[in-house]
């Protein structure tokens, strides 16, 4: 993998034609492989050079010209919005997490009921897109933490899971995201995340199995001992894990 992210990345000394065609060549190369290169969601450093209006507009335009590469005729009434629609879905909706300002603010409450078990927040609905075909990601978040003196409104690891949800994903990324988000919040490592998914590249497209689905998981601190993991486990799906 470290080979074909130098060829990507480093320019050689011949002509950019040569350049452009060596690089369209290791993308061929890589084709439907997936290719995992970050923690973090990659972004450029002019991510948010350009305002939300801006962005809206620049990818109606694009969208526009990819539909009618497709050969569909924009003067109908029924299409003529859809470039639009699209980008104003793109920057306001299913890719909203892209950006800081919408990250939810989260407010700490000290735990004076003393509840000192895990509290689980289960079946959180989520949607996210894959990042290497921007087609959907559906699934159900599983959530709990271990308080260390702290504990945040029940809604607000809704907010969280849907924030970095909604941006382009793999789930692994994701998991450990909401995971890392909520350890920095509540100043604990007892973080367990466990994340059940469909993944849209793989039932509407390729090998269109549409019964599989992805299972990612985190368990930090106290989570890591295999009878907190396995009751963790059993209030998320209600089900014996004994090979754990």
């Amino acid at each position: 993998m470290r080979h074909k992210e130098t060829l990507l990345n480093t320019r050689p000394k011949s002509s950019s034609s040569s350049f452009l065609e060596q690089k369209m060549q290791d993308i061929d190369l890589i084709g439907d492989n997936h290719i995992f290169t970050s923690y973090e969601t990659p972004m450029r450093e002019d991510a948010f050079e350009k305002n939300d209006s801006q962005k809206k507009q620049i990818i109606e335009f694009h969208f526009r010209k990819i539909m009618e590469t497709l050969g569909l005729d924009l003067s109908d009434d029924s299409l003529n919005g859809t470039p639009k629609r699209v980008a104003k879905m793109y920057v306001e909706e299913i890719f909203s997490g892209l950006d800081p300002k919408n990250k939810p603010a989260i407010s700490l409450f000290e735990n004076k009921y003393q509840h000192n078990e895990m509290l689980v927040e289960k079946n959180i609905s989520f949607y996210s897109n894959c990042e290497h075909h921007f087609v959907p990601i559906i699934g159900k978040a599983h959530v709990a933490y271990i308080s260390n003196g702290n504990v945040i409104g029940l809604s607000k690891i809704n907010r969280i899971v849907n924030y970095f949800a909604q941006r382009p994903q793999v789930q692994e990324r994701l998991t450990n995201q909401i995971a890392d988000e909520l350890a920095k919040i509540l100043d604990t490592d007892d973080i367990a995340v466990l994340i059940d998914a469909k993944h849209l590249c793989v039932s509407s497209r390729g090998i269109k199995d549409n019964s599989s689905s992805t299972i990612t998981s985190y368990y930090g601190g106290k989570f890591k001992k295999k009878d907190i993991k396995k009751e963790f486990l059993n209030l998320s799906l209600n089900c014996n894990h004994d090979h754990i």
